[in-house]
């Protein structure tokens, strides 16, 4: 789990200097979201469930099979990107080797996008689970309710995952909703919900594989509720300066998931001293071979601009 949540964070770090290095042109984090991530990650089948993912996902594709090349070669728009080729802008996963379907820009409409796969799933007799995930924000759109009461009514197997950093953009959570927990509505449908603390790795883990078990043995869905710290600005074009104070932000760095758990796995000796950091000099090796690779990778010809856009004649 640790070198998991390790790779993304690194990961998202070169995206982000990338982006201030005017290389790449836009980058919206995961970062402070990855305990959550790789630990509904970890109890899914790669290649067997589905996932439906949200801008921050980037622990979670990883997880199920997606490199640092890919997002690379996705962040600098390269033909090789798999992706969507160079065409979507970065952040908007989609990989048909892993199941992971594309990702929209407007908010919310994955959650649909999942409830409609678990009942193709139900429909053919697979066990599979499809997961979805979304911001808090997202909860208060018309589709968060149209995809929640559809699941629950037909029990089936959708976890979805609400990745609470108290943030949609600049808009604060209380300023979203009246109720203290996202997880609160669950009762509406008739499912569970669980609100965990998004910081602690292992707790995740735990409420991810009761989750994702309920799912697969047709019990129907759960709503999963992570509150989580948002470490960066809301993407790369925003500034938390001006809406959220130093102190507030200092605050929640030191409730980083990353160090929190690294921490737990040191005291544990788990981790030995300076596993950690071999670790993180391992993943950077990884890492620089990847970006000298989607840097040097040809960018996609002009003639096929208009490709995936219309239907193609056979």
């Amino acid at each position: 789990m640790y070198r998991h949540m390790l790779r993304s964070r690194v990961l998202d770090e070169r995206m982000w200097v990338l982006n201030r290095q005017g290389v790449a042109p836009f980058w919206i984090s995961g970062m402070g979201h990855e305990a959550i991530q790789v630990a509904v990650g970890m109890n899914m089948v790669p290649r067997k469930d589905w996932l439906a993912p949200y801008y921050r996902d980037l622990a979670l594709t990883l997880v199920l099979g997606m490199t640092p090349r890919d997002h690379l070669l996705s962040v600098l728009a390269k033909a090789e990107d798999p992706n969507s080729g160079g065409r979507q802008m970065p952040a908007h996963y989609g990989s048909r080797a892993h199941n992971i379907i594309s990702t929209g820009s407007p908010v919310t409409t994955q959650l649909l996008h999942a409830t409609g796969i678990a009942l193709a799933m139900r429909m053919r007799g697979e066990d599979a689970v499809c997961v979805t995930a979304m911001g808090e924000g997202s909860t208060s759109g018309g589709d968060f309710h149209e995809a929640l009461n559809f699941a629950a009514t037909h029990k089936l197997g959708v976890v979805f995952v609400v990745e609470n950093n108290g943030y949609a953009i600049s808009v604060p959570v209380e300023k979203q909703m009246a109720t203290p927990n996202v997880s609160d509505r669950a009762i509406a449908y008739g499912i569970p919900g669980i609100s965990v603390d998004g910081n602690d790795a292992i707790a995740c883990y735990r409420v991810a594989l009761d989750a994702v078990q309920r799912a697969r043995s047709g019990k129907g869905p759960t709503l999963l509720e992570a509150k989580v710290h948002r470490l960066t600005s809301h993407s790369s074009d925003d500034d938390q300066r001006r809406y959220r104070s130093s102190e507030v932000l200092e605050a929640e760095r030191l409730q980083d998931c990353l160090p929190r758990f690294r921490g737990m796995l040191e005291d544990l000796g788990v981790l030995a001293p300076g596993d950690a950091d071999s670790m993180r000099t391992e993943l950077v090796v990884e890492l620089d071979e990847a970006t000298s690779y989607a840097e040097q990778a040809p960018t996609p010809l002009a003639e096929t601009a208009m490709l995936h856009v219309h239907g193609e004649e056979i």
